[in-house]
């Protein structure tokens, strides 16, 4: 059994916890949960940047997932350790707010911890570095806004768009891809807001990424109900149901007892006119197209073939939505509400087969709201790497639409936070200030790591860059030519929300995982015994292993 809290006055140990739980106590605890937050961070470093390389995760059944997209490695991988899960918590809170960021905010969460580290070999409390650290971010979210550049035009978007996706394995085609992600967030932006959700993106092997392509409209992965129906319709009304077509089910355990089998061929009719009743009802509206997120039943695929009709049946939820936006229908949900009033329109509707896929496209819709992207990858694996570049650089061209704010890239902006932070940490009085400068010292792993991962000595490269910036805040690291550039200039532009999140989260991350100085682990709850971490666990530091 577990024992907490000394003895009682007989000298018997008083017993409050269960057999098998563990528990570590002050230094020991902060030291193992900052080994964990150092551990992944080094994981996911040398994925950084244009240069940055690529990791192969294998997961037990064998799959293959080789990428350089941060959160996607920190998912893949089988993470135990109760702290490195709160830095996966940032990276996943950064794809979710912005869609790109995700090894830098991590990385600035691995450094910052770091750099506490050896404050707290210093004798300085926690709540110190806890109150210096807080008050530095405050400080850098300040900054930030000052070098931010006012900018929406088209030309800054593909910028935006390019940057996100160089060195994620669609470097030669990132310009007609930032074209394409471009073009389509313009396409369903509304009133200022993007739902990224209207463009759907069609991952299909085959081809080369230069082959990828945007529609005007809706991509649906689903084939015709019926062979025999039409491949082509010209100047389509679509029609929108989530209703089925076909009997219902009874819902109840009754029973109907026939006697006769003049009864039961008028229950078969009977039937059969229900459905012929629900054609003739979609065809009364003039639809020649109909999109149903239920089933079809044979027989009203066959009556809708012989009417010319195209039908597509069990159609996804979030694609009857995108059809909605696309062609101006109304999702009906009673076929007997239906009316030609509530009918979609599209130039045209057909299916085409595209290397093994057959795809139903929805074209020519009139100014759509909801768009899809076909990428095309010689392999699967190329085809996903390329799926989660264009997911990355739709997230920050959503971004820069919404916030209208872009800041230089190329780690101009951290070492610029950074120079201002260590001019406010002299203003500052105590041992705070310590915190405050390492916190600025953690921002410039961002141009350390970038030079590092493009075979440039770093410190070299930390020296050019803090003299480059004495005149010029977008005095960013070219990684390409290995030298100092004007990041605006060399066409390197992020969005100011992209920094913001990322030192955000990092920030908040290491103040939780700081104040933390007992960690009580019970053996029935699922959570990694800590028994392993104090036994080392097979890694440096005490950390049990996370993969």
């Amino acid at each position: 059994m577990a024992q907490f809290g000394g003895q009682n006055g007989q000298g018997q140990p008083i017993i409050i916890m269960p057999e098998g739980s563990s528990r570590v106590l002050g230094r020991d605890a902060q030291r193992m949960n900052i080994m964990a937050g150092k551990v992944l961070a080094e994981t996911v470093r040398t994925t950084l940047g244009p240069k940055g390389m690529d990791k192969m995760l294998v997961d037990s059944m064998g799959d293959i997932v080789v990428t350089n997209d941060g959160v996607t490695i920190l998912k893949e991988m089988d993470i135990e350790h109760p702290a490195a899960k709160m830095l996966v918590e940032v990276a996943k809170t950064q794809e979710d707010e912005v869609g790109d960021g995700t090894t830098t905010a991590v990385i600035i969460a691995g450094e910052l911890l770091k750099n506490a580290e050896e404050l707290l070999d210093q004798e300085i409390h926690p709540s110190t570095l806890v109150r210096g650290y807080r008050n530095a971010a405050t400080k850098a979210q300040e900054f930030l806004n000052e070098i931010a550049i006012d900018a929406q035009d088209s030309e800054t978007l593909k910028m935006v768009a390019m940057t996100a996706m160089t060195g994620k394995g669609t470097e030669k085609a990132r310009e007609p891809l930032a074209e394409l992600v471009v073009s389509a967030v313009m396409q369903v932006e509304e009133d200022g807001e993007i739902d990224q959700d209207l463009i759907n993106i069609h991952r299909i092997q085959g081809a080369t990424v230069n082959d990828s392509q945007i529609v005007n409209g809706v991509v649906i992965d689903k084939s015709r109900a019926d062979n025999s129906m039409p491949k082509n319709i010209e100047n389509a009304e679509i029609a929108l149901l989530k209703y089925p077509i076909e009997v219902k089910d009874l819902e109840t355990d009754a029973k109907i007892k026939l006697t006769d089998p003049n009864q039961m061929h008028a229950f078969i009719e009977q039937e059969e006119q229900m459905v012929k009743d629900m054609v003739d009802k979609i065809v009364a509206t003039g639809a020649n197209v109909v999109f149903c997120q239920k089933g079809i039943d044979d027989l009203a695929q066959h009556l809708l073939a012989r009417e010319g009709i195209i039908a597509v049946k069990r159609v996804r939820k979030s694609d009857m939505e995108r059809l909605g936006k696309a062609t101006g229908g109304k999702l009906v949900t009673n076929i007997e509400d239906l009316s030609s009033e509530d009918l979609g329109l599209a130039g045209k509707v057909y299916e085409k087969k595209i290397f093994d896929e057959i795809l139903i496209f929805v074209e020519e819709c009139n100014e759509p709201k909801a768009v899809s992207i076909i990428l095309r990858g010689s392999t699967r694996h190329v085809a996903e790497e390329v799926e989660r570049a264009v997911e990355d650089a739709i997230g920050v061209v959503s971004a820069t639409v919404e916030d209208g704010k872009v800041v230089a890239g190329g780690g101009a902006p951290e070492i610029a936070i950074a120079k201002a932070l260590k001019d406010y940490a002299d203003t500052i009085s105590g041992r705070e200030q310590l915190a405050i400068a390492a916190f600025a010292e953690a921002l410039e792993i961002v141009p350390k790591t970038l030079a590092e991962n493009a075979g440039i000595d770093q410190i070299d490269a930390l020296v050019d860059l803090r003299a480059a910036q004495e005149s010029n805040y977008y005095m960013g690291l070219d990684v390409f030519k290995g030298e100092v550039t004007d990041m605006k200039t060399a066409q390197v532009i992020e969005p100011h929300r992209v920094k913001k999140q990322a030192m955000q989260s990092a920030a908040e991350a290491a103040e939780m995982i700081l104040r933390i100085d007992d960690m009580i682990a019970s053996s029935g709850s699922g959570e990694p015994d800590m028994g392993d971490m104090e036994g080392m666990g097979g890694m440096p530091g005490g950390m049990p292993p996370m993969m």
